[in-house]
């Protein structure tokens, strides 16, 4: 019956999907012109950064699972990243679950049609009945070169662009990788980074002899001269050699697939685009979860939290995290979160110190230099004084905006003093 039930369910899949692509070539073409507009000049940064982020998440209580995600254009003139989330997969037993993140160069287009489009190859190729390990890897390596092969089909023309991309396919008994490219996945186990994936340039070994051997050539670590990455979706401009199959091309869209046995002591698996791993090492990054795991923080809401520490770290990408929780999860924690709070007032006072001790306020940035330059206990492990920016700012606009008050009562009342500087703000404030 367990199995009917399924069949059913992927077969109604089928059909809204099939209703989908109906619509999919309309949706091809507006893709393909924004893809086309992106490679107009070089990629361009803003003035500032776009900030807002949408964060979203979930859970199934019956296994334990969890996930954040979120997203954020930043300093990109356009936002080139998609990503996917599914909780159950249609079709398979309950435990089942699928997140993928996708990072596209020279136009958004591959990397929103790998995030639509995927999870339909994966669930084709998987079956009903997927045999593990062996045959679930070999379904996800077939899964991303048929996607690859449906991309190429509506978009038969040679041009530019492509994707990377990270995927995770959660079974009750295994943890499968597979990924193309630089977006990257690591996995924390009882406290320590258990596995992570490699990303994929040209000067591996590997991929420096399929590149030589396809005919092309390695400038500037980059293949051809140009392109960063040597697997991705897409950029079919390097998949032209003639007689060479698709994972024998200059650029690949053959995944490298791992498959992990699940353990009691897994706790997470941190899924993002590059923006994310150009400013924190895996095991930074890590550190970093897990310290807001203890302080009982929502997975989506650490996503935030972590892009927009990379953003104050300097990242000028676009960025984008999953955040997959096992029930091995690091649990709240009392005292971490009595730490935290200790924390935050600790810097309030020595924001408002600050204030209080300068002829004129200083700027937010001052403020910042100096508490990055002072030797604060407790910060967050991999975040360190990044990740705390947003209350530093808090602390600081709440003391200017008291300051200000206070100016303007001191004007307006007869025969009373003024507060010059921020101290007296601070007087009236505690």
């Amino acid at each position: 019956m367990a199995a009917l039930a399924r069949q059913l369910q992927r077969l109604l899949w089928t059909a809204c999907k099939k209703k989908e692509r109906e619509k999919e070539g309309e949706e091809e073409e507006e893709d393909e012109e924004e893809g086309r507009g992106a490679l107009d000049g070089p990629r361009s940064l803003l003035t500032a950064p776009r900030r807002a982020q949408r964060p979203h998440g979930g859970a199934e209580a019956s296994w334990g699972l969890r996930f954040g995600a979120s997203a954020a254009q930043g300093w990109r003139a356009r936002m080139e990243d998609a990503h996917c989330t599914w909780l159950s997969l249609p079709g398979l037993p309950p435990g089942w679950a699928l997140f993928a993140v996708l990072d596209g160069h020279g136009g958004a287009r591959a990397a929103r049609f790998g995030a639509r489009h995927l999870p339909d190859h994966v669930l084709e190729e998987l079956g009903p009945e997927p045999s593990e390990p062996e045959g679930v890897r070999e379904a996800l390596r077939r899964a991303f070169l048929s996607a690859d092969k449906r991309l190429r089909s509506l978009w038969p023309r040679v041009e530019t662009g492509g994707s990377t991309a990270v995927a995770l396919l959660v079974s009750p008994r295994f943890l499968y990788l597979a990924h193309c490219g630089d977006s990257r996945a690591v996995l924390s186990r009882a406290g320590a980074v258990a596995f992570s994936t490699e990303d994929h340039r040209p000067l591996r070994p590997r991929e420096r002899e399929r590149i030589h051997a396809a005919g092309g050539t390695i400038r500037r670590r980059r293949v051809e001269g140009s392109l960063a990455v040597s697997r991705a979706l897409g950029d079919f401009a390097y998949k032209e050699a003639p007689g060479r199959p698709p994972e024998l091309q200059l650029v690949s869209a053959e995944p490298e697939v791992a498959a992990l046995a699940r353990q009691a002591e897994d706790e997470f698996m941190l899924l993002a685009s590059d923006g994310v791993w150009d400013t924190m090492s895996g095991a930074a990054l890590a550190g970093l979860v897990a310290s807001r795991l203890r302080l009982g923080l929502a997975p989506e809401l650490l996503c935030a939290q972590l892009l927009d520490t990379c953003l104050c770290k300097g990242s000028l990408d676009n960025m984008t995290c999953i955040l997959v929780c096992f029930p091995g999860a690091p649990r709240p924690s009392e005292e971490a979160i009595r730490r935290e709070l200790a924390l935050d007032a600790a810097l309030g006072r020595r924001i408002a110190e600050l204030c209080a001790s300068a002829q004129e306020p200083p700027s937010l940035n001052t403020v910042f230099r100096t508490l990055a330059s002072e030797d604060i206990p407790d910060l967050p492990p991999g975040g360190g004084l990044d990740c705390k920016a947003t209350v530093i700012a808090e602390a600081y606009s709440q003391i200017c905006q008291v300051s200000e008050e206070c100016r303007v009562k001191g004007q307006n009342g007869a025969g009373k003093s003024t507060p010059t500087h921020l101290g007296s703000a601070l007087d009236m404030e505690t």
